[in-house]
């Protein structure tokens, strides 16, 4: 498996992967926050969209939304530190690295760029990516936890990168 910048052609499996990813924090199917996870074209042309994919280059295993300063997919971060978010892998790769290539990816190109931190924000349940972020060196950042809509907490997390 390896990473790579999403391709159009990726964009229908990572739309759908990431619905399956978050569907048991979902309010079921007509919860509106899945035709967002769905829309990787948006993530795709206002973001940057990466993926891990199989040896093959066409099975795309999970991906990740960088939003870059500027870009309307950014939530937390501010003036020099990177932010990603919408990391998802496919249930049926879940268990086998992908998230952790994800986010050490994510380390990587933020590091790339200049930036001093990374920070992202996560649904207080996701406690199996709460163990990824922690594990690669994320501490909790209580003072940038939100809600995006009422009853919706997300808690932020942050990476020191000059460390």
């Amino acid at each position: 498996m390896h990473v790579r910048r999403a391709r159009h052609e990726d964009l229908e499996a990572v739309g759908e992967l990431t619905v399956a990813a978050y569907e048991k924090f979902l309010d079921g199917p007509d919860d509106p926050y899945a035709d967002q996870l769905r829309n990787a074209e948006a993530r795709f042309l206002e973001a940057e969209l990466w993926v891990v994919v199989g040896e093959d280059d066409r099975e795309v295993l999970g991906s990740v939304t960088i939003s870059p300063e500027g870009s309307p997919w950014r939530e937390i971060g501010m003036a020099g530190e990177g932010e990603f978010r919408m990391l998802a892998v496919a249930p049926e790769a879940q268990g086998r690295g992908v998230g952790s290539a994800l986010v050490r990816f994510c380390l990587d190109r933020f590091r790339e760029v200049g930036c001093t931190a990374v920070v992202l924000s996560s649904l207080a349940e996701m406690h199996a990516a709460h163990r990824v972020y922690e594990g690669l060196g994320f501490e909790r950042l209580s003072e940038r936890d939100w809600e995006p809509y009422p009853g919706i907490l997300l808690i932020a997390y942050r990476k020191d990168l000059a460390a």
